[in-house]
């Protein structure tokens, strides 16, 4: 896994287990239910930006996997490209080694029969 997925995954993680900690403390906290009512519609108000940030850490880690996505495809493309090249030049030295094989066949036979 690379360090940027596991960078996202940590943001991610630690922003829904804030939120997640925030709500279960407000609910066992021993205040009155005026002051969690305040509490809580504070928390509230906060979520918004919250998930706003996490959706720009998100977009930013898409971001940075497309890039490296693209990355690696290049570059199995181009070690694509070499190996077929490789072995169509393969196959003509081949082509060509079997042809001269033929031509020293057929001039050794020609040379037996005169």
């Amino acid at each position: 896994m690379s360090k940027s997925k596991q960078a996202g995954i940590f943001i991610g993680g630690l922003a829904i287990g804030s939120a997640v900690g925030a709500i279960l403390g407000l609910a066992i906290a021993p205040r009155t239910g005026k002051e969690t009512r305040r509490v809580i519609k504070k928390s509230a108000d906060a979520l918004p930006e919250l998930a706003e940030d996490l959706t720009a850490s998100i977009q930013l880690q898409a971001d940075r996997l497309s890039e490296s996505t693209q990355q690696n495809w290049e570059d199995t493309l181009n070690r694509l490209r070499r190996a077929i090249a490789a072995g169509i030049e393969a196959n003509r030295a081949a082509k060509r080694a079997n042809m001269d094989i033929s031509e020293q066949t057929l001039n050794s036979s020609m040379t037996d029969r005169l």
